[in-house]
């Protein structure tokens, strides 16, 4: 399968990129054809300009190369940071760039984009991987977990992605090096999972 690997933080450090070596190592190791995409190492622009808008905009070519790639993806992984509970800026804009009209989905004749989309996206299967330093009950009790409602509903569902899977490994800020070591292994776990060996 053709797996798109997305990572977006800026700090090759980061157990972010942790994260992202072990997701790549293990697809590679089950067989997957991987296209990965270090966002800022690649100094992606996440500027959407007005005249990128229209569906039939012209494209630079290396959105016109996102565009493909996320196009003929069978699998989509997605690695960064909870940032006052969106992604960061240069990930959302390679959402606004990429996840677009006549790519990601499409609206039926006759509708003139007030109605429901109706998903592009053949992945079968999205994932996503975020660390964060709140506790899940402040996470989902005050703050609604807006991450899940961005991936899941806003975004996979919307462009047709129908099994989706998120993983939050927290608190990173006090995290010990034995328990970034479990959440590595537990990260090679589900991509086995989602992702097995291919035969």
């Amino acid at each position: 399968m053709d797996i798109l690997v997305i990572l977006g933080h800026p700090d090759k450090g980061s157990f972010n990129h942790a994260i992202a070596e072990t997701v790549v190592a293990q697809l590679g190791k089950n067989g997957h054809e991987v296209i990965f995409h270090d966002l800022f190492a690649e100094n992606f622009d996440p500027i959407l300009l007005s005249k990128e808008i229209p569906k039939n905009a012209e494209l630079t070519p290396l959105i016109e190369k996102h565009c493909q790639e996320i196009s003929n993806a069978e699998g989509i992984i997605v690695i960064h940071p909870n940032w006052w509970g969106q992604p960061p800026a240069i990930l959302k804009g390679w959402i606004d760039r990429v996840i677009r009209p006549g790519v990601a989905y499409e609206f039926l004749e006759g509708d003139s984009g007030e109605g429901i989309p109706n998903g592009l996206l053949k992945a079968e299967t999205a994932i996503v991987f975020n660390t964060s330093n709140t506790s899940k009950e402040r996470e989902t009790d005050l703050f609604k977990d807006p991450l899940e409602t961005i991936w899941k509903n806003c975004i996979f569902d919307l462009c047709g992605v129908n099994k989706f899977y998120r993983k939050i490994y927290r608190i990173v800020v006090t995290s010990t090096p034995q328990e970034r070591a479990l959440w590595l292994e537990d990260v090679g776990k589900t991509v086995d999972k989602y992702f097995p060996y291919k035969i």
